[in-house]
């Protein structure tokens, strides 16, 4: 009898083993974060990576629009700016877009307090890729100036 009552008593200590085996936390993968523009569009880094800026192309309309965004690309980053300027290269000649900011009552975003710029051309209709230099954009009080990217591929080289 005392043989059964060791023998059932080893079978649930092994039993507790393999459950308990079980449960343990496995480790889990490495992820690298990459930071995604919120709106699909094409993110340029400014300065050291400190802050970006969104392109996304609307075709349609011939516009393009700029977000200015924190170096995560997760929260909008405000400027009184009256404007900036972006010159593209496009089918050898060089062309200006002028960004002129965006007043939005949703989010109470107004001329000189925004996070949204906007530049319309007709040549925006048909471009679907070209290189470009934005002139200067002044963000939390710096000032960036000549910095070099492609549309749609922007100027990360990760």
């Amino acid at each position: 009898m005392m043989a059964m009552k060791k023998t059932g008593l080893l079978f649930l200590i092994v039993a507790a083993m393999f459950v308990l085996g079980g449960c343990a936390k496995k480790p889990e993968a490495v992820s690298i974060h990459k930071d995604q523009p919120p709106h699909g569009g094409t993110p340029v880094a400014i300065g050291d990576d400190e802050y970006h800026i969104e392109f996304v192309l609307d075709p349609a309309a011939g516009t393009l629009s700029a977000y200015l965004l924190d170096d995560e690309m997760e929260d909008f980053v405000r400027s009184d700016m009256p404007s900036f300027e972006v010159v593209a290269k496009v089918g050898g000649a060089e062309r200006t877009l002028v960004f002129k900011p965006v007043a939005n009552s949703a989010t109470g975003e107004t001329v000189g307090d925004t996070a949204l710029f906007a530049a319309q051309a007709d040549w925006l209709k048909t471009a679907k890729e070209f290189d470009a230099v934005i002139k200067s954009v002044t963000l939390d009080g710096t000032v960036f100036t000549g910095i070099d990217f492609n549309f749609p591929k922007g100027n990360e080289t990760e």
